[in-house]
């Protein structure tokens, strides 16, 4: 049965209001798409239609955007979901610890940890030399991973920042694809330096990656070196052979931090080979020093289909055992 919910939205300031409705109130309909509930305003006073549950999740949601818009221009679709899973799945208890979150500040945008998981992912990475941070695509991983390498570089924590992936084939032949080597891997290593160019800004990406201060380069050259006051970052570290996973994690010395991410759901490896992160994991299980972090669907920040397509195929995996 519907029901209807009135409510005002306080300290009443049109101006956050209409930041909060959005171009075209696109941040209403999303909600409204996402829960299954009509939302009616008239400047502070509001009325939403629906279900019990949807409506006073609704109410909740609309009251932490704009709290949150207290200390904040704009959203963006990415944090309004985010909102809405914190809410929507309140067994998390992510939603308790939204003031507490501590920034990660960047030259060009300061990042906000959405949600626990990436709170404590932030957190373990700051106190773990080794951290294992696992999990769908799109839950902010390798984002997080260079926001905070940059910080702690711009801070003097660290001296170098180094970036890597193994450039295995999903499908596609190294060998056909046009250029030298360099011209070759650089598509494997593009997200890593989407997230350079987010939180440091081109002219000074490439200023540091001219000076070797920012190295990014495909695993394979990480062997037979040795790398201290560095932040090194091994992204897709689902696709290391056992082998590559022991070389990488054998490569930093005094001073270094080192964060491997990955999604145990898309190994490219050969049938034969399994995957080093997998064993890596459970090899080191036990060390103290080492921290672990694991994402699920809940934690996805990405357009809302993102997240239902990966538990369509979590589901759809369960079944097929």
């Amino acid at each position: 049965m519907e029901k209807n919910l009135k409510f005002e939205l306080s300290p009443i300031d049109q101006e956050r209001i209409n930041r909060l409705s959005g171009p075209t109130n696109s941040t209403y309909k999303q909600i409204e798409k996402e829960l299954d509930i009509k939302i009616i305003s008239r400047g502070e006073n509001f009325k939403i239609q629906g279900s019990k549950n949807n409506i006073r999740a609704g109410q909740e949601i609309l009251v932490k955007l704009y709290k949150r818009l207290g200390d904040k221009d704009n959203l963006t679709p990415e944090e309004i979901h985010l909102f809405l899973r914190e809410v929507m799945n309140k067994d998390n208890k992510t939603n308790k610890k939204n003031n507490s979150r501590t920034p990660v500040k960047t030259p060009k945008i300061t990042v906000l940890p959405k949600g626990e998981n990436q709170e404590n992912y932030l957190k373990t990475i700051r106190q773990k030399t080794l951290t294992f941070g696992v999990g769908p695509a799109g839950t902010g991983k390798t984002y997080l991973a260079v926001a905070l390498a940059v910080e702690q570089l711009r801070s003097g924590e660290i001296e170098k920042i180094v970036l890597t992936r193994p450039a295995v084939e999903a499908g596609e032949k190294l060998g056909f694809l046009p250029g030298d080597l360099s011209q070759k891997v650089d598509p494997y290593l593009k997200p890593l330096y989407d997230a350079l160019f987010e939180t440091l800004g081109f002219k000074e990406t490439n200023n540091l990656i001219e000076g070797n201060i920012i190295e990014i380069a495909p695993l394979a050259f990480m062997r037979g070196r040795t790398l201290s006051n560095s932040f090194i970052i091994l992204d897709e570290g689902q696709n290391t052979t056992r082998e590559q996973m022991k070389m990488f994690l054998t490569r930093f010395g005094f001073g270094s931090k080192v964060v491997v991410t990955g999604d145990l759901t898309q190994v490219d490896l050969p049938s034969d080979s399994s995957s080093g992160l997998l064993h890596a994991i459970e090899v080191l299980k036990t060390v103290k020093e080492v921290g672990f972090i694991e994402f699920s669907s809940k934690d996805v920040v990405r357009n809302s289909l993102v997240q239902k397509i990966v538990e369509a195929y979590d589901k759809f995996k369960e079944r097929k055992k």
